[in-house]
């Protein structure tokens, strides 16, 4: 059963960019992203395919560990595409940062995530 584009996007925010233990994350990569997904950094780059997907979740989450995720609203959905506004930072402290997410999908996975980073609500 396909999972909802919305359910997608936070499987990625919690399960592979808030995902400490590399072979959980790694198992969310596999379920969720397309083979030949990409992954669209503003500071670094484009990441293709799971494994370079997998790879940049681990060095982006291992500069701050302890950070969690946390939407500021609902997950939008149009067509193919869903975006959702969260913050970062440690749990109990204000939020170190702010982003969206937004994704494209194709037959229930992942084909694109773009990152783009925000002001702080």
């Amino acid at each position: 059963m396909s999972e909802t584009l919305s359910t997608l996007l936070l499987r990625n925010l919690h399960g592979v960019f808030g995902e400490i233990d590399p072979v959980r994350r790694r198992a969310t990569v596999d379920e969720i992203f397309h083979e030949d997904a990409a992954f669209y950094d503003p500071n670094s780059g484009i990441y293709r395919g799971r494994d370079e997907i997998d790879r940049i979740a681990g060095v982006i989450k291992a500069t701050h560990p302890d950070f969690q995720y946390q939407p500021i609203s609902p997950p939008e959905e149009l067509g193919d595409a869903c975006r959702c506004r969260w913050v970062s930072g440690s749990p109990g402290k204000p939020p170190a940062y702010a982003g969206t997410d937004f994704i494209i999908a194709r037959d229930g996975k992942i084909t694109a995530v773009y990152l783009f980073f925000d002001e702080l609500p």
